[in-house]
């Protein structure tokens, strides 16, 4: 089904009715869009439907005609010119992780360095000349 532009002539005299008209033709399938005058009485209603069956709803609330029917024409699309790709975004480097970011962290420096991380250690050596502190 192709998509149609259908102006009706509606008798509308109460707000009521007309919330009534616009839930009523909101409510059929393929609708895609409803616009109403006010002061001629004129809906334009757009879109895939059986405008005859759409007449025959609206006829139960107010009095409703058929002015005229369009077909709509969808637009033409325009050839959009090539676009060259874009250089390479520019990379983000991130920098290596020092050795002393964090205070608390282990490092091989604590084994060579005069104070040891822990206090009760002990050093054990297999030569037999050697002193040992315990």
């Amino acid at each position: 089904m192709t998509a149609k532009k259908a102006v009706l002539q509606l008798s509308v005299h109460e707000e009521r009715i007309r919330k009534k008209v616009f839930v009523t033709v909101s409510r059929f399938a393929g609708v895609t869009s409803i616009t109403m005058d006010d002061k001629t009485g004129k809906m334009t209603v757009v879109g895939e439907v059986d405008v005859s069956v759409l007449v025959i709803k609206l006829r139960k609330i107010c009095n409703a005609e058929i002015v005229s029917v369009e077909v709509v024409k969808p637009p033409e699309k325009k050839p959009e010119p090539e676009k060259k790709p874009d250089p390479k975004p520019a990379e983000i480097v991130a920098f290596p992780v020092t050795h002393m970011n964090y205070p608390y962290q282990h490092h091989p420096s604590y084994a060579t360095s005069y104070y040891q991380p822990y206090a009760n250690s002990r050093v054990m050596v297999d030569e037999p000349n050697t002193c040992v502190i315990m």
